[in-house]
């Protein structure tokens, strides 16, 4: 198991072993908590709500990738009415 030292501001670097493992690249974003004595760090990807799907929008989705995989469409014009755009 690597041992680090903590460094200036409270950084720490990340064993390059685990860092690949994880597919982390410079300038991803970590959660940090704390688990009785021990710091846990998970990576994490940030995601604004408005460029989230809700529940009806990812099952219309869906369909549509079933469809596709069929060799079926949906117009564009009826897919619009159906998400209520």
């Amino acid at each position: 198991m690597p041992i680090v030292k903590i460094r200036t501001n409270r950084q720490v670097t990340v064993p390059k072993a685990i860092f690949d493992e994880l597919g982390l690249k410079e300038g991803d974003f970590v959660e940090v908590s704390l688990k009785g004595t021990h710091i846990v760090i998970k990576p994490k990807r940030l995601v604004a709500v408005e460029d989230t799907l809700s529940p009806e929008e990812e099952k219309a989705v869906e369909r549509g990738f079933k469809q596709l995989r069929r060799g079926e469409y949906v117009a564009w014009k009826e897919l619009k009415h159906e998400l209520g755009w």
